[in-house]
C-alpha cells in the first residue's frame, strides 16, 4: 500500500477553511522546538507508538497527517501508522521545509543541527577516523570506513537509518523537561516553550 501524500498549501487551505486536523510531526524534540508547525504535535519517529496515536485521535474518522523535516520520516511513520491498521494517513510532501519555504505560519525557536546534518558528520567523522587509523595505526583500521560505507549505502536503499534513530535518542536532541515543551506549541501561553 503506498502512502498518500498531501502539499503543505493543501493542508493550511483546508485548516483555513475551518477543518479540523490531526497533523504529528516525527522530527525529534529539538528539530520540532527549532520551527514547527503551529497546530503539529511532536510524536518523534523513534517512540511513535501507533496504538497510542490512533486512540489518541481529536478527529476520528479524518486523516491523519504526518510531517517531518524533509518527507523521509514522515513517509516511514506513515508505512508504521498504516501497519498497524490505520489505512487513512497522509504525508505532508517535502515537510516542514517545505511548508516553511512555502511562506506558511510556523513557530520559530531555538536554532538545532538538524537530524540528517548530525548523520553526516558522525558518518564523515567515522570514516576519516578509520582512513587515519589505517594508515597511522594498523591498516585493518580500514574496516570502520568501510562499515560506516556500507551503512550509508543501506540507509539509502532501504530509506531508513540506524545511525539517526541512534543520535535521536542522544541527549542533545531531547528537550529538558524542565524547559517546558510541550508536545504543541499551537497555544499562545506555550508559545514561549520554542524560546
Amino acid at each position: 500500500m503506498s502512502v498518500s501524500v498531501i502539499s503543505p498549501k493543501l493542508l493550511q487551505d483546508r485548516v483555513q477553511a475551518g477543518e479540523k486536523v490531526d497533523l504529528i510531526d516525527v522530527r525529534t524534540p529539538v528539530e520540532f522546538r527549532e520551527v514547527h508547525v503551529s497546530f503539529a504535535q511532536n510524536v518523534p519517529l523513534d517512540q511513535l507508538d501507533c496504538a497510542k496515536v490512533t486512540r489518541e485521535r481529536a478527529n476520528v474518522g479524518k486523516p491523519l497527517y504526518v510531517i517531518c523535516r524533509s518527507g523521509s520520516r514522515g513517509k516511514q511513520a506513515c508505512e508504521k501508522v498504516m501497519a498497524a491498521g490505520c489505512t487513512d494517513v497522509v504525508n505532508v510532501e517535502g515537510g516542514t521545509m517545505a511548508w516553511d519555504q512555502a511562506g506558511l505560519p510556523v513557530v520559530r525557536g531555538k536554532k538545532a543541527v538538524s537530524l540528517e546534518r548530525q548523520v553526516r558528520i558522525a558518518a564523515g567523522a567515522m570514516a576519516l577516523t578509520g582512513a587515519v587509523l589505517s594508515v597511522l595505526v594498523h591498516p585493518y583500521w580500514i574496516v570502520l570506513s568501510g562499515f560506516v560505507g556500507a551503512g550509508l549505502m543501506f540507509a539509502g536503499i532501504t530509506d531508513t537509518c540506524a545511525m539517526g534513530m541512534v543520535l535521536a535518542r542522544m541527549p542533545w536532541n531531547q528537550v529538558p523537561k524542565s524547559a517546558g515543551l510541550t508536545s504543541s506549541c499551537a497555544t499562545p501561553e506555550s508559545k514561549s516553550c520554542c524560546n
